[in-house]
């Protein structure tokens, strides 16, 4: 009866779950504790109706300068790795609690875009190191607003990374870009991190607008026109001309005047483009030229597809590989810098699209027309390996 009697009675455990019923927990889970008692390298936490826990061993080591600032009574958040060990105690992690919260807030803030005033502790030739509560995080250079952009003449990566560490010690407004938990990964922006005086001058100019203003910088990709005091636009490279622009330089010089138009405007970004005020050689020209036209044109550049040819005109397009067989016989036949004649094998102005067929330096209508209809080598080459098959 004894044997009996103690088989059915409650264990000791039972009855705590009795007296305070203990919500069901995981692993993983995040729950705040206050602190009970530090006892060596063990720290106990009252867990409320969860029981109690312990942080210990290499988990007490990890958080031990967050532990060393606590006192009895204080509330810390932390994170479960055991539910019950062999003293019936929660194990707890605060080091990777800590990180959880903040990689969760780091993420709730990409998402509402808040604006975050962090100090620059570094800087690289790419950009510039930031430290938001305790953990650091990248700013690349292209992130950058346009009065802190390093406005380098040839782009010359050293002097860019001079002019970034001017900025180590300053506080700058930024936002998060990206954050990666896994990879414990941030990027911030500086661009969409306007205050509100800036806000109030772009909320004067519209898309459309027509500004004039002084180039303050001529980079690689594009020109930064100061529209007013406190605000400058990016002409990017694609926008300064209708023709190709290898290197901006060529074309602009730091404190000249320039006209552009204005095509985006987000948030504190404003993107401006000098072409729009020109005329488009695609409409101006649109009937000057027609499929099978003979037209000289200058190379512009050379790569693995073909060669970019400019036409009097101000238009462009691409004289194919297959004109030439491979890119050695292309490379040793045409030079960049050099004009030859060409046939129209495709224009289409509306998609801006420009098809030329090679004829060389001494390239006649005669020979065009010979030419018209036949096979590309390329694809009599395809013919007679069909032909092998069978």
């Amino acid at each position: 009866m004894a044997v009996a009697e103690a088989e059915v009675r409650p264990s000791a455990m039972e009855e705590l779950l009795k007296s305070r019923p203990k919500l069901f927990l995981k692993a993983g889970d995040i729950i705040d504790g206050a602190v009970l008692q530090k006892r060596g390298t063990n720290l106990y936490l009252d867990l409320k109706d969860r029981g109690m826990g312990v942080v210990f061993g290499k988990e007490f080591q990890n958080a031990k300068d967050i532990i060393k600032k606590l006192k009895v009574g204080d509330s810390i958040s932390c994170k479960v790795a055991e539910v019950e060990n062999e003293d019936g105690l929660v194990e707890l992690s605060i080091k990777e609690a800590s990180s959880d919260v903040l990689w969760k807030e780091a993420l709730a803030l990409r998402e509402s875009q808040d604006i975050l005033d962090l100090k620059v502790v570094d800087s690289n030739k790419g950009g510039l190191v930031l430290e938001w509560k305790g953990t650091r995080g990248f700013l690349p250079a292209s992130q950058l607003k346009s009065s802190h952009y390093p406005k380098v003449e040839g782009g010359d990566k050293d002097k860019i990374s001079d002019e970034l560490k001017k900025l180590v010690g300053q506080t700058i407004s930024v936002i998060i870009l990206d954050a990666n938990p896994k990879e414990e990964k941030l990027i911030f922006s500086e661009k969409d991190a306007g205050s509100e005086e800036i806000k109030q001058i772009i909320e004067k100019y519209k898309v459309g607008d027509t500004v004039e203003g002084e180039i303050t910088g001529v980079v690689e990709f594009g020109v930064f026109i100061k529209i007013e005091e406190g605000l400058e636009g990016l002409a990017h490279i694609s926008e300064l001309d209708w023709g190709l622009v290898e290197n901006p330089n060529d074309l602009f010089k730091v404190g000249e005047k320039q006209k552009a138009k204005i095509i985006a405007i987000e948030g504190s970004k404003v993107s401006l483009s000098v072409k729009a005020l020109k005329p488009d050689p695609w409409v101006v020209n649109k009937d000057k030229h027609k499929k099978g036209d003979i037209v000289e044109g200058k190379v512009l550049r050379i790569n693995k597809f073909g060669a970019l040819v400019l036409l009097d005109s101000g238009i462009y397009g691409l004289s194919h590989i297959s004109e030439f067989e491979n890119e050695k016989k292309m490379r040793d036949t045409i030079k960049i810098g050099e004009s030859y004649l060409f046939q129209i094998a495709v224009l289409n102005s509306e998609e801006r699209k420009l098809s030329l067929s090679f004829l060389g330096k001494d390239g006649s209508p005669a020979e065009a027309k010979a030419k018209e209809g036949q096979p590309k080598k390329s694809e009599e080459k395809k013919d007679e390996k069909k032909e092998e098959e069978k």
